[in-house]
């Protein structure tokens, strides 16, 4: 096909489904591996996906090189600049620096690995932005359209997305006479890559300090390895086969990085979905890899429910029900991420974000979907009794705010400045103080698709964010005692086309205006702000903050502290690490109290 056919396919590929695509040679094939090496060598039919496809693009390039990732493989530790994976245009492929092409026949020279990670990337990131995920382009949380992906970053037990060095990078160790090379596990890289994702979805969450929030990037992050896995058609016919319709037997499924736990922990996996945690049995827990298995769990809990409707009420084959099981779950996990708050996201947020978004794509229920997503952020403790019985009341309505001044959905969603100007028109309404310099966060529009591959309604969505200041009083701020900070507040409006509101959640500050809506709203502000202090407090003593980090080169040391302190403006700024890493609670900064030692 001429490049220039090609070309005009390729514009109009959104409006065609994958078969089509493959059709019109808009699909390249590829050698990845299905899981990571181990599993490859311990059952080969799970070794490599036979089934891999990237959608062609016109920039790509050496390196390898696409519109959103630019592989450079740099090891910090040798200085050793690794030569770029070639491309060869005329063949649809990838090559080594001895002209070989780079498929599962050759996997040795450093190219595979790095063709291996950008394919991998790339149908990722095709998953997030489909309609069945956020129908639309997903920015990324640095100043930049290229996230750099580092395949042989150094030796150590370890990967991370670090926003600040605007990369992904992975890195290798030595166990047993083997080499483990983390760019080579697709469940670390699918993991890493939610990271970057809900990053630029929501780029505050770095500015909280809540448990929750570090763990609800933990948790996108498993469950995005969860479910591309089970998107594999081969793999679901597996499945099928070897668990007789059962999803809670599939540790393939289920277990994430079974290399990496295995050579690390000594047990066979990393962290896994199947677990019995409940809100309870992390309260105390300052982890957001372990608190981050209660979502995980709830969301594989679903996972199995929606499986076992579609084989037990629906009377559908193993196989096709794990494909519409998969289909549900991407739209169900993944659409309700538009709904979040801005700022200190919590798994309780989510579980309302899931359920609003439930409605939207499913207004009738036929099915009673609704119900089994109660009972499994019921059962995992994310949503209580009242909870539960105010959201089955028939006359429920989400809180809507009733807007003094009309503003055309189509002009607020013009530009930020635009959607500026409809925010102080309406502060009253959205509990917005009058002195406050509100801040547009986020306004994009997204083409969401129903299960059917219907059209939702177009959906615009306006993320705002103010700061309050807080003085940190008390001894138990230690060294920080008598400083200032901020807190974030704001909230998040999703309209549709007509400008009918959809959707309105978010987190109230402690100032404002008078009568009785603001008084809950101040209320509810003030318990805010002392949980944000005693969170802030018990950080400090147990030293979990270290200083912020950085280096010459742009590449960030593999241990860090859970949380870092920059000094901005006179005041303090308290963040999650720049950079968020694959291990668990044994790399989560501190032991026994002790303060972080961080060099530079």
């Amino acid at each position: 096909m001429s490049k220039p056919a090609r070309l005009a396919l390729y514009a109009a590929a959104r409006y065609l489904d994958s078969a089509s695509e493959r059709d019109l040679d808009l699909r390249i094939p590829f050698d990845v591996y299905f899981q990571d090496p181990l599993v490859a060598e311990a059952d080969p039919l799970f070794g490599f996906d036979e089934d891999f496809h990237v959608r062609w693009e016109p920039g790509i390039s050496d390196g390898p090189t696409s519109a959103r990732f630019a592989i450079v493989d740099y090891n910090g530790d040798t200085g050793h600049l690794a030569k770029p994976a070639k491309w060869d245009e005329d063949n649809d492929r990838f090559l080594d620096t001895d002209g070989n092409p780079l498929d599962k026949e050759n996997t040795g020279p450093l190219q595979f690995h790095q063709v291996n990670v950008w394919a991998v990337l790339q149908r990722a990131l095709a998953f997030f932005e489909e309609g069945q995920g956020l129908g639309r382009p997903i920015a990324f949380g640095f100043n930049g359209n290229r996230l750099i992906v580092v395949p042989h970053a150094g030796y150590g037990q370890n990967a991370f997305y670090d926003r600040e060095s605007k990369s992904l990078q992975f890195y290798y160790f030595d166990r047993d006479g083997k080499r483990i090379q983390t760019c080579l596990s697709t469940d670390i890289i699918n993991h890493e890559f939610g990271h970057a994702v809900l990053d630029g979805v929501r780029p505050l969450l770095f500015e909280s300090s809540l448990v929750q929030s570090g763990a609800f990037h933990e948790f996108l992050g498993d469950l995005t390895a969860i479910l591309i896995a089970l998107r594999n058609n081969r793999f679901r016919g597996l499945l099928a086969e070897t668990t007789g319709g059962d999803l809670a037997g599939a540790d393939h499924l289920a277990h994430i990085a079974e290399q990496f736990g295995s050579a690390v922990q000594e047990k066979p996996y990393l962290r896994t979905a199947r677990n019995p945690l409940k809100m309870s049995d992390v309260a105390d827990a300052d982890g957001p890899h372990q608190v981050s298995q209660v979502l995980t769990g709830a969301m594989f809990d679903l996972l199995l429910a929606f499986s076992n409707h579609y084989i037990q009420v629906r009377g559908q084959t193993a196989k096709q029900a794990f494909w519409n099981a998969i289909q549900r779950m991407q739209r169900t996990a993944i659409q309700p991420l538009d709904l979040l708050p801005p700022v200190d996201v919590t798994f309780k947020d989510y579980a309302l974000a899931v359920l609003r978004a439930e409605e939207l794509s499913n207004p009738t229920d036929p099915h009673g979907y609704l119900e089994l997503m109660l009972e499994a952020f019921h059962n995992r403790e994310i949503l209580d009794e009242a909870d539960l019985d105010a959201l089955r009341e028939p006359r429920y309505l989400y809180d809507r705010p009733h807007f003094d001044v009309f503003h055309d959905v189509d002009d607020l969603s013009r530009s930020p400045a635009a959607a500026y100007r409809f925010l102080d028109d309406n502060r009253n309404a959205l509990l917005i103080p009058a002195h406050q310099d509100v801040v547009v966060a986020g306004l994009y529009d997204a083409h969401k698709l129903t299960r059917q591959g219907g059209r939702q309604p177009r959906q615009v969505i306006l993320e705002y964010v103010w700061r309050e200041t807080v003085v940190l009083e008390g001894q138990r701020f230690g060294e920080y005692e008598g400083e200032w900070t901020e807190v974030l507040c704001g909230g998040t409006l999703v309209f549709d086309e007509h400008g009918n509101q959809l959707w309105w959640t978010r987190k109230p500050g402690t100032e404002g205006g008078e009568g009785w809506k603001w008084d809950q709203e101040k209320r509810a502000g003030r318990t805010r702000r002392e949980v944000f202090l005693d969170d802030l407090a018990r950080r400090i003593a147990s030293g979990q903050i270290g200083a912020a980090l950085g280096s010459n080169k742009g590449l960030l040391a593999t241990q860090v502290p859970p949380m870092v302190v920059r000094r901005e403006g006179g005041g303090l700024k308290f963040q999650l690490a720049p950079h968020l890493n694959l291990s668990g609670e044994n790399n989560e900064g501190y032991e026994g109290g002790r303060r972080w030692e961080v060099s530079s």
